[in-house]
């Protein structure tokens, strides 16, 4: 938006602090930014305002453009539908039109009296990778005669230190040899990752583990493994879109977890059972297709044997592996339903409709749009 020609008040880097202290730590800094971003809404007096996900601050940033006439757009809801439900009533007072990513969210919002839209997901909207079979092997060095599987523990460190281990752990009880690719996420420090790969393979007392191909894309490597092991977020979309077969896996403290569980209700607009072990769903490709098309492993089930037991039929072509290619595709075609309608360029048009001036009487003059 910069280089397009925006005028940036505040820069996120700058702000961008995870962990309680350094959180507090910087703080004073923090809020003087803010207060500086809402001294130029109230100095400029924009015409229109974008606010993209980020819900602790873009609901306040909200109610200042709202107290002074300007139609807010907000981009990519908030996940209101699974917990805080009380912010709801801020949407309703201070969003003028909330443009969703999943098909479940603009009935959530119109039936509690929100001017929502469905846009479409952008990652459904992207050409799936062009990269040959064949030239990904040979640059990443590895073996095209055997199944390759992705793994995707997150893109935070601490989901990493989580995660990996145990997705490396699952090579071991597979009964034929697999190679393994890992993205780096934009957010990690590849030299970092390669390490903890390095050390913690090295110091495991069990059986020997794989070499693990660490590499920059994760869409290319969904692309190309015959199967995939993803953390609950984002990247399921991403296996989803992709059309590649996963397992949804996932772990926190014992205390995060059961805080979630009481916290987590979904609406009647998501049809959502509880397993075995009492869990709704969390993985987002079922929550959209209404029901568990892909095995979901959390907490205490994520372990080693359980996780090479889900992903196993995966690998060969067995009825389950068909059925959930099948309901990839469908659920696809559920995040873009018109391929010729791109959900940037959509959300683009409502933004420009929303810009449109007022028509004025000859007598009344031209209005300024340089405002």
């Amino acid at each position: 938006m910069e280089a397009a020609g925006q005028h940036r008040i505040v820069r996120a880097e700058d702000v961008a602090h995870m962990g309680i202290t350094e959180v507090i730590r910087h703080a004073p800094f923090i809020y003087s930014q803010y207060r500086k971003l809402v001294s130029a809404i109230r100095r400029e007096k924009p015409s229109v305002a974008i606010l993209i996900d980020f819900p602790d601050v873009n609901f306040r940033l909200a109610k200042h453009l709202h107290r002074l006439g300007i139609p807010v757009v907000y981009l990519v809801s908030p996940q209101l539908w699974a917990w805080k439900r009380s912010r709801l009533q801020w949407v309703q007072e201070r969003v003028t039109k909330m443009l969703v990513i999943f098909p479940f969210e603009e009935p959530f919002y119109r039936n509690r009296g929100v001017d929502a839209e469905f846009i479409g997901h952008p990652l459904a909207a992207l050409p799936k990778p062009s990269v040959a079979r064949e030239a990904y092997a040979a640059h990443y060095k590895l073996d095209p005669s055997k199944p390759w599987i992705a793994l995707l523990p997150g893109s935070r460190w601490k989901e990493v230190t989580a995660n990996l281990p145990t997705m490396v752990q699952m090579a071991s009880h597979i009964p034929y040899p697999c190679e393994y690719i890992l993205p780096v996420a934009s957010t990690i420090d590849r030299a970092r990752l390669q390490e903890f790969v390095k050390g913690w393979i090295t110091t495991s007392t069990s059986a020997p583990l794989p070499y693990i191909h660490l590499v920059p894309d994760a869409r290319e490597a969904l692309f190309h493994a015959r199967a995939s092991v993803v953390a609950s977020g984002t990247a399921t979309v991403q296996a989803a879109v992709i059309g590649n077969p996963f397992v949804v896996v996932y772990r926190v403290s014992p205390l995060t977890f059961a805080l979630a569980r009481n916290l987590v209700k979904y609406p009647p607009e998501i049809p959502a059972d509880t397993d075995r072990y009492g869990n709704l769903p969390i993985a987002m490709v079922n929550l959209i297709a209404g029901r568990r098309i892909v095995p979901e492993l959390l907490q205490q089930q994520f372990t080693p044997e359980n996780l090479a037991a889900a992903i196993a039929p995966l690998l060969a072509e067995t009825p389950d592996r068909r059925r959930m290619v099948e309901d990839l595709a469908q659920l696809r075609t559920q995040l873009l339903p018109d391929p010729t309608i791109q959900p940037i360029k959509r959300a683009a048009e409502i933004v420009a409709d929303l810009l449109t001036p007022p028509k004025l009487e000859a007598s009344q003059g031209v209005p300024d749009l340089n405002r």
